[in-house]
């Protein structure tokens, strides 16, 4: 088995964006039904990357609205960029910056809610970036961010991960570090919410497919590209590498429905209000 190229965040996601975009949908809209989004709202989106959930917030608020949009990548940017001019939106304004600069981006106190799906937990400093979005945010707006549960129950990341550590040794999850589990428990979650003024008022939780595929084989190179394994798989031998993937498509065989597996996990939906 040859070794495989380490593919870019916007390679990877110009790849499988519309499949994970269809399966993840449910997420976005239920966090605009909790951020109760109506027609003129003014709405910030941290970490948009690919768009969601602005780019639907943008259609929701309407031309009367406006939602802005922030994250480091320029280039998964223009992925949203491309996606609001499909959608005939004018109403989406998108900048390349970290959240925890947002203040260099958005007026203090001007926005009606705030959205962040799957964000928070890889930034550097996501406190920071907490506190920004409650200086732009009006007294009493609400912030609904979607989180990772913990790792057990989010196989599409740790089921891949358990079989290669058969075959090599892998670090432990970092709950300090930037990384998909850094709010994996509630108690942070509070804790870092309310550090940045911000009173947690409701929970919930959602079972989401993330990736489908046909075989096992197709979902072992989504795995090994969105997931950013490739460097761990390409220092195994290519036995193991064949091993691994024989173990995986094995693994999740029993997921199969309707003639396609799929593989995902549980997110939490948070909403919280900015205390003033």
């Amino acid at each position: 088995m040859p070794s495989h190229r380490l593919l870019t965040a916007e390679e990877v996601w110009r790849k499988y964006d519309a499949v994970e975009s269809r399966l993840t949908a449910p997420v976005s809209e239920r966090m605009l039904d909790l951020a109760s989004l109506t027609p003129g709202m003014r709405v910030l989106d941290l970490a948009t990357g690919r768009g969601e959930p602005a780019v639907r917030a943008a259609e929701r608020v309407g031309p009367t609205g406006h939602v802005l949009g922030v994250d480091p990548s320029d280039g998964l940017l223009q992925m949203a960029r491309e996606k609001a001019a499909r959608a005939g939106l004018s109403n989406l304004e998108l900048h390349a910056v970290d959240a925890e600069a947002l203040d260099r981006v958005a007026p203090a106190a001007h926005f009606d809610a705030a959205t962040s799906r799957w964000g928070l937990m890889s930034m550097t400093s996501p406190v920071a970036a907490l506190e920004s979005a409650h200086r732009a945010l009006k007294p009493d707006a609400i912030l609904v961010a979607a989180l990772w549960a913990e790792p057990d129950r989010v196989p599409y990341y740790t089921l891949p991960r358990r079989l290669l550590a058969r075959y090599r040794p892998l670090p432990p999850f970092d709950p300090e570090a930037p990384g998909t589990f850094r709010y994996a428990d509630p108690q942070r979650i509070a804790r870092d919410f309310g550090r940045a003024g911000f009173t947690i008022e409701h929970t919930e939780e959602s079972d989401v497919p993330v990736i489908e595929a046909d075989t096992g084989a197709e979902l072992a190179a989504w795995v090994r590209e969105a997931l950013w394994l490739t460097l761990l798989l390409n220092d195994l031998s290519d036995d193991d590498q064949q091993r691994w993937e024989d173990d995986l498509t094995r693994a999740v065989e029993p997921l199969r429905s309707d003639g396609r597996i799929r593989l995902g996990g549980v997110t939490r939906i948070v909403v919280a209000r900015a205390r003033r």
